[in-house]
């Protein structure tokens, strides 16, 4: 056999600082050895550990998302910043009640959007006029962020902001000024209000291929976080927290918080992410595969962010389309149940209320998680087992007690090292395997096809990175939470008599037959035209996007006409916000209410930026 010396630096990375025998940890990142084995990758790998900042905001499980501004009283997902400020006025706004519905359904900490796309601010900033100064609300006085702060400080919730870098506002958007300025709405958000404890950047930028773009100094951004809010966590284009991959509430099964994945706001993020080809929506971001070719590793944790409703923001269309309780709890299993943080929007309505729609469904979530995930069946489930590869841990369980359910839980204080596990159940004197699992991180949460009533569990770790550090295994009996919501409406009207004129093309009538199953293909700048069989009084339209394609209409124009060939253009290069990310149904309404016979649909822009678009349903709304 070969002897093989270890070159100098890999030795001190893995022996330093161990005088008392203890390995050394690093926190956050871990740079690896040019010529370290993948035997020496994986052993630095699970002495990779979170910040103190990062195991707190791990630990909270729950937090909220408001998103709350301009946009409430537009009617519109993304703004185009050139709206009044006087729309702004939620006459009965109550931050008190937000933060009493969301402490009471068990929420740790509330985000405010503070400042969305369409660059209205919601604290009276000193850097544009576009902001609650201008609004009608409190005659101009008015400051949402600092009533939010307070009700926070008061009930105890933590409290955090987002904070739009893309501005469709900001005359200096574009330029290096649009940094100082950025910098400058940052600084006071992070300077006035008390301790923030996350700050959450998406990475929007401009209109698309041909729009105005900004090189955003993250560098910048992300060091005068640290300096003034040094217990905040950064998001998303922030370097403590990551986006799971989609904004529909799905977590990875196999979720590693010591991840390759470089931080998008890193310099060197594109060349190291394309060289090992992942990015945020890879089903695999810290493999012993991945770790071969890695040169270096971070913990950058997931946080699954998805709203109650259809839409990010309040629409009074979609009170009866939140999302069932059953649904909430299927989340919950795949984010908090997947090693992430679940980010749950709420959006406060037009009055400044959590509506009651929202509210009723949270505290129904919230019971069903008080009522059957916090009563453990296992005896003594919190001693802390130290576990090697290949051993098994027995667990005694409740007696006459039946379970669906299992937990399992590491200390992730000292890494996240458990790469599959198996969990069995002693059964009338017999062992049956009840699961087998990957990754399990701060939590994980395993739904069973039956009840069971077993006398002792098993858990054997049969791979890991070092010793695993076991801090609880659960068994908990979830029933069939309620499934009951409201049915998608696509069209308030009869369609019997539409007929659809263009595009032209077998089974065209699947655009208005009132199935969301099905959709039409086609190409952009091809009319859909409806003839509605008679003059009919409608108060806007509603599309909504295949589920079968992720080419969707994003810019569009709209127009009515009494006879088919005069034409009367309502909505002229608007677009369908946010489709690209959450394509729901909108519903898109008019000034007033209008009268025609015919209705023209003009897709202009696709959201993959093709030539091509999808649409599974139109259909118009009642006034």
């Amino acid at each position: 056999m070969k002897l093989r010396l270890l070159p100098v630096a890999a030795l001190a990375l893995l022996l330093g600082g161990c005088q008392s025998g203890k390995k050394e940890t690093y926190e956050k990142h871990v740079q690896f050895p040019a010529e370290a084995t993948l035997e020496e990758k994986v052993d630095m790998a699970s002495r990779l550990v979170p910040t103190a900042e990062q195991l707190e905001w791990q630990q909270m499980e729950l937090t909220a998302f408001l998103h709350f501004g301009i946009n409430t009283f537009t009617g519109h997902e993304w703004g185009s910043g050139q709206e009044d400020p006087a729309l702004f006025n939620p006459e009965k706004l109550d931050a008190e009640q937000w933060v009493k519905v969301l402490k009471d359904s068990g929420f740790k900490m509330a985000i405010l959007t503070a400042k969305h796309h369409d660059g209205f601010c919601l604290w009276p900033t000193k850097t544009t006029e576009h902001s609650v100064k201008s609004a009608t609300w409190k005659d101009g006085q008015g400051d949402v962020v600092r009533e939010l702060k307070e009700a926070c400080d008061k009930y105890g919730l933590r409290f955090g902001v987002y904070l739009s870098p893309w501005d469709r506002n900001a005359s200096c958007y574009g330029s290096d000024k649009y940094n100082d300025f950025f910098i400058e709405q940052l600084t006071e958000l992070l300077t006035q209000y008390g301790d923030v404890y996350e700050v959450w950047f998406d990475g929007a930028c401009g209109e698309g291929p041909n729009g105005k773009r900004q090189e955003y100094d993250w560098e910048r951004i992300l060091s005068t976080i640290r300096e003034l809010q040094p217990k905040a966590v950064t998001a998303i284009m922030g370097d403590d927290v990551r986006w799971v991959g989609n904004e529909s509430g799905l977590g990875r099964p196999t979720e590693w918080s010591a991840t390759v994945l470089a931080p998008s706001s890193y310099e060197r993020a594109e060349r190291v992410n394309s060289g090992l080809k992942i990015d945020a929506m890879a089903k695999d971001l810290g493999s012993r595969e991945l770790l071969a070719n890695a040169n270096e590793l971070f913990w950058y944790p997931s946080e699954v962010d998805v709203s109650i409703r259809p839409g990010w923001f309040y629409h009074k269309e979609q009170d009866n389309q939140v999302k069932s309780v059953e649904h909430l709890v299927d989340i919950y299993f795949q984010s908090v149940g997947y090693n992430s943080v679940l980010l749950l929007n709420i959006p406060p309505d037009r009055d400044g209320l959590i509506n009651q729609s929202d509210a009723a469904r949270l505290y129904e979530f919230s019971n069903y998680i008080k009522n059957h995930l916090s009563t453990n069946l296992v005896n003594n489930a919190t001693v802390h087992h130290v576990v090697d590869a290949g051993e098994s841990v027995e667990f005694n369980l409740e007696e006459n007690n039946t379970f669906n359910t299992l937990m399992v839980k590491e200390d992730i204080s000292q890494g996240q090292r458990i790469e599959e596990f198996t969990i069995e159940a002693e059964i009338n004197g017999e062992w049956k395997e009840l699961a087998k699992g990957t990754t399990v991180g701060y939590k994980r949460l395993i739904r069973l096809d039956n009840e069971l009533t077993a006398t002792n569990l098993r858990l054997t770790i049969n791979s890991t990175r070092a010793e695993a550090h076991i801090i609880e295994l659960g068994a908990y009996n979830c029933p069939p939470a309620e499934s009951a919501t409201a049915m998608r409406i696509v069209n308030e009207f009869d369609n019997t008599n539409w007929t659809i004129l263009s595009p032209k093309g077998e089974e065209n009538e699947v655009i208005i037959d009132g199935d969301i199953s099905t959709d039409w293909e086609g190409d952009l700048n091809d009319d859909i035209i409806v003839d509605l069989g008679r003059a009919t009084e409608f108060k806007g339209f509603i599309y909504t996007p295949s589920h079968l394609s992720d080419d969707h209409i994003f810019k569009y124009n709209f127009a009515i006409s009494a006879d088919g060939k005069e034409w009367n253009e309502l909505k002229s290069n608007e677009e369908f916000s946010n489709i690209r990310n959450n394509p729901v149904t909108q519903a898109i309404y008019f000034e007033k209410e209008v009268t025609a016979r015919f209705v023209k649909l003009t897709p202009l822009e696709s959201s993959k930026f093709t030539k091509t678009y999808a649409i599974a349903e139109l259909g118009l709304l009642k006034k």
